[in-house]
């Protein structure tokens, strides 16, 4: 049993499919007026997916994803909701643009949620990030092609697909996604910065190290101070996830951006920035970009005014780096004799002299042993015979023995 639960699993490990696709997700919200939908002007929320990372000069797929709908009317026979969206990647271009076969539609008003999938083609040579805009979203049924819902949409952001460049040592992407949220809890912003990272290559236990962080915007999404309000203090607090060592966690670091103007680009530090940590343990680090905070209302950056966390964390590029053990203290040499406290090895004078040893004259013990005795000591001098212990103990046994036999007889006559 044991065998085949091994067998089983060494099974499904290996026919589970990578987690290393995970998906970049945006959600749109659409307005749909028109015949189709039980109501004229009806909200719906439409999400839109791309893999974790594209390559230049190839294609990636783009998940389109319809909720589920009311009809204002169900079909007379079984059918397909059609859906035709507008999207303009850029740089790019989708190949198979058109209408896709959405959901399988019965005889009710019900509309399950259904996904579509267009394909995005990425120039060669492209860097930094494909940006990808919805447009208008035509819904009809393919039995009524007539009754239709024309959606649109206010919003004016992109779903950011990145471009796996830059240097580390994992596949995944240096381009950081983060949802900057501040001063205030409603203001919003998507931001994106290409966070580049430099290892330490001498860390040691119980010793500070230094990751060098460099940040550069995305064109297009830079943060934003804030129109009115609060006025922003200019500091960056950058910081770094790591894992690998137990107790390290993370680093941090602190850089100053340039002159803030309410609703102007905050710029970032020119130079690095070293985030900043110490570990009483060695190993191997893994370390990741993590969250970026903008203005503090304290020296040390715990209370942010903008706080910028990351949204594509499974996507990122993963660096290294050893922290080793250290060397060992030298032991502390002995202190030196008065003997050694010279080079030279100083000449000994040796004198000899010659000593007579008389021995002592040795003092006869007289013997008390009887004669033609073995020599056992003083005998008898040394107090009572031994042989009257041994005597005196069987008289004591025989004569017990003898009470004990008298008193049997007398219980005997007795009874």
């Amino acid at each position: 049993m044991g065998t085949l639960t091994v067998f089983v699993s060494s099974i499904f490990i290996v026919s589970t499919p990578t987690s290393a696709s995970a998906a970049v997700t945006k959600q749109f919200s659409f307005t749909c007026q028109g015949t189709l939908l039980s109501s004229t002007a009806q909200p719906i929320n439409v999400g839109l997916s791309a893999p974790d990372t594209a390559a230049a000069g190839a294609t990636f797929d783009l998940t389109v994803s319809i909720p589920a709908l009311t009809l204002a009317t169900a079909p007379t026979a079984a059918t397909t909701l059609q859906v035709n969206a507008a999207l303009t990647p850029t740089p790019g271009s989708v190949q198979d643009a058109g209408a896709k076969q959405g959901a399988s539609v019965t005889t009710s008003t019900a509309v399950p949620a259904k996904e579509v999938i267009y394909k995005v083609s990425v120039p060669t040579g492209t860097t930094g990030n494909v940006m990808v805009k919805p447009g208008t979203l035509m819904l009809s049924l393919a039995s009524t092609p007539n009754t239709s819902a024309t959606c649109t949409t206010t919003s004016t952001e992109s779903l950011s697909v990145p471009i796996g460049t830059g240097g580390g040592n994992g596949s995944g992407t240096d381009l950081v996604q983060y949802e900057c949220v501040g001063p205030a809890t409603t203001d919003t912003q998507d931001v994106e910065i290409k966070v580049e990272m430099t290892m330490p290559t001498s860390a040691k236990v119980g010793e500070q190290f230094a990751i060098k962080w460099k940040g550069t915007y995305t064109t297009g999404k830079e943060l934003k101070a804030p129109t009115t309000g609060q006025t922003i203090s200019a500091k960056v607090f950058a910081y770094a996830a790591l894992t690998g060592i137990t107790g390290l966690t993370s680093a941090t670091g602190e850089g100053t951006t340039g002159t803030i103007t309410a609703g102007q680009i905050i710029t970032l530090p020119t130079t690095t920035i070293d985030l900043k940590s110490t570990t009483s343990t060695a190993g191997t680090a893994t370390v990741k970009p993590a969250k970026v905070n903008f203005g503090s209302n304290t020296a040390t950056g715990t209370q942010p005014m903008i706080e910028c966390t990351v949204q594509n964390e499974t996507a990122l590029k993963t660096y290294t780096f050893t922290v080793s053990s250290g060397t060992a203290s030298p032991s502390p040499s002995a202190s030196p004799s008065p003997s050694s406290t010279s080079t030279s090895p100083k000449p000994t004078n040796t004198k000899t002299a010659t000593v007579t040893v008389t021995p002592p004259t040795p003092t006869k013990k007289k013997s008390q042993t009887p004669k033609a005795g073995a020599d056992t000591g003083g005998g008898g001098e040394m107090g009572p015979d031994g042989r009257m212990f041994i005597l005196t103990g069987t008289a004591l046994i025989a004569a017990a023995a003898a009470g004990g036999l008298l008193m049997r007889r007398r219980n005997a006559t007795r009874g």
